[in-house]
This record gives C-alpha cells, structure tokens and sequence, in this order.
C-alpha cells in the first residue's frame, strides 16, 4: 500500500517557507508527522464525530455500543488524546445463529493543539462524548504596538 505525502519536498517547502515565518519550524514537523500517522493508521472503526458546539468548544462523539465505561480508557500522552476500547471475550460456548456485532478492541489517536484542553468524558447511550476547549488567551487577540520615534 502506498501513501500519499503532503510534503514530497520537506526541504524545498522548508526553505521555500523561511523568508515569511519565524519559529514555525516546530509546526510544519508537527504537520509531517500527524500525516504520517494517519495515513498510516486510518481505521473506520468506531465511527466518530468531530462537533464545534460554541466559538470554542468541541465534542468527540463515538460510538461505542457494547462497551461498558470500565471498558475504555481515555488517556492525554504529551499532545495526543488517546481512546482505547477493550473487549470483553465472548462466551466461546455460546451457539451464534449469526454474529453480526462487532466485539473487538480499538485504539483512535487525536493530536491536540497546546491550547486545547480536555473538559470532560462521559458515555450517553452507546456514545462517547469528550469535551473540548481552544483556550484563547489575550496575548491571541490582535494587539496594535505604538511605534516611537528617537528624537
């Protein structure tokens, strides 16, 4: 399986970008990497939802039916948000006409910018519900700089 990259040319899109930033360095390998990654790992399973419910607040909802709250276990690794589902082994004597259910663990990374944090976890009916805040401090808001003169 081949993947596709979003940066072909890391060096020339590198040196390309540094007349017009400072300190971004950071930001394009964190790019590189989050892409790497998903191409990578991509799962369908459990679908999820990414909600912008305020200016900046989010909710991750995903479906999590059959899986009791003991059975998962959401973890913040550095910037990386962490949904692991552990399922419980079905009953091998149990006679299945057909066994149309999924029961298999599951693991979904999320990359978080510094500014998110993480509000709250809660399963509502078959659904996991993780709220999130963008953090928007004054010193992100638009600020003009008085310009003095040296006379």
């Amino acid at each position: 399986m081949s993947t596709i990259s979003l940066f072909p040319k890391w060096e020339s899109l590198h040196k390309t970008l540094d007349p017009f930033t400072i300190g971004f360095d950071d930001v394009l390998s964190q790019l590189e990497k989050v892409h790497s990654n998903m191409a990578k790992t991509i799962p369908g399973y459990p679908p999820y939802n990414i909600k912008q419910v305020k200016d900046n607040k989010y909710v991750i909802e995903m479906a999590v039916a059959g899986f009791a709250k003991t059975d998962i276990e959401v973890t913040l690794d550095g910037d990386k948000l962490v949904i692991k589902g552990t399922s419980k082994d079905t009953d091998p004597d149990e006679a299945y006409v057909y066994k149309g259910i999924a029961a298999r663990n599951f693991e979904r990374t999320f990359t978080l910018a510094d500014k998110v944090e993480i509000k709250d976890a809660e399963i509502v009916n078959g659904m996991l519900n993780i709220w999130l805040e963008n953090i928007v401090k004054a010193q992100d808001a638009i600020k003009k700089i008085a310009i003095k003169s040296k006379d």
